[in-house]
């Protein structure tokens, strides 16, 4: 019985769901959006480096991977907790809160799929730390990890060459 109801759900979804519901807005245009307004290919952000030129937007995300990287480096002695045993964790997502920091003003957690970006970014509660980081220290991102979490290492600190080595920066 379970297993017909199942199929009749695949099927009835199957129907109901064009074939191109999951194809991203970038995979639909043949026009490229620039990569510096853009997130994981969900179109544009709304953003507030879009005035800058090539060479701020630079400047701008090299000071504010430092930033984020101190912060980071910070936060993570002060709560006792440890980056991920693998490297290019940390500095993906500290990258992330970099390009958020630049892009809305803001280090709105790079990890969660958002409606309105700016929204969020104003509410709050996804402004890194987040709340659940503060609250209970659960980190969705996995750069601040408990040392009872099986992917936590034992580094407290990383450098900004090693935030640029491992992200591609």
């Amino acid at each position: 019985m379970v297993r017909s109801i199942t199929a009749l759900l695949i099927v009835a979804f199957s129907a109901a769901t064009p074939t191109n519901a999951f194809v991203s807005p970038m995979q639909q245009s043949p026009t490229r959006i620039p990569s510096s307004i853009t997130h994981r290919n969900y179109g544009p952000l709304p953003s507030k480096d879009a005035n800058m030129s090539e060479e701020e937007r630079d400047a701008a995300m090299e000071k504010a991977l430092k930033a984020m990287t101190a912060f980071s480096n910070k936060y993570v002695q002060n709560t006792n907790t440890y980056y991920c045993e693998d490297q290019s964790v940390p500095a993906v997502v500290i990258k992330g809160l970099a390009e958020h920091k630049v892009t809305l003003g803001t280090p709105l957690c790079p990890c969660r799929f958002y409606e309105d970006k700016e929204k969020e970014a104003k509410d709050g509660y996804w402004n890194c730390p987040c709340v659940p980081m503060r609250e209970r220290h659960e980190c969705h991102c996995m750069l601040f990890l408990t040392e009872d979490n099986d992917f936590a290492g034992t580094e407290q600190n990383i450098s900004i060459d090693d935030v640029k080595k491992n992200c591609g920066f």
